[in-house]
């Protein structure tokens, strides 16, 4: 039996029990360049672990539409991990709470136009699931010489709905 997650607006209190929400919301913390720049200081908390560095990477993601069937989950124990969009598309964005070394339940989240996340270390999510083309996105995360990912197939698999 499928499990059905209804999508949520992706918030700064909703998500902060997985990561960041990476926008230009509120007032900058500062102007800068003359005056003709607002600066949205220290946005997240980047991660990259012993013996890591951080990269920035570019990744071209197949857009998906609801419903969405979420049959893996992933995590990076090592390190955060950043996607922040180059277009203006909304996305899907899945996490679940660690129970005991495994995901917990999952939720999901719609990002509005001009959002990224950065997930935290270890955070269990779902895959890049951009809802239009083109799905591109910078993505910053933890480039290093050990194994960085851990993936778990869900059985029974969930559902994302609007």
């Amino acid at each position: 039996m499928t499990r059905v997650i209804t999508c949520q607006p992706l918030t700064t209190a909703a998500f902060a029990p997985f990561g960041d929400v990476l926008d230009c919301s509120g007032d900058p913390d500062r102007m800068i360049n003359a005056g003709l720049c607002g600066r949205y200081h220290d946005r997240a908390q980047l991660d990259f672990g012993e013996g890591g560095r951080a990269g920035i990477s570019l990744f071209r993601a197949t857009p998906r539409s609801l419903p969405y069937e979420v049959e893996l989950l992933e995590r990076h124990p090592e390190g955060s991990q950043a996607f922040i969009p180059m277009t203006e598309n909304p996305f899907l964005v899945i996490v679940a709470p660690d129970a005991g070394g495994h995901p917990g339940p999952p939720q999901a989240f719609l990002t509005a136009p001009r959002q990224g996340i950065n997930f935290h270390a270890g955070t269990w999510h779902g895959v890049l699931t951009p809802l239009a083309a083109p799905g591109i996105f910078a993505v910053v995360d933890r480039i290093g010489e050990t194994a960085n990912l851990e993936e778990v197939f869900l059985d029974p698999p969930c559902q994302v709905v609007s």
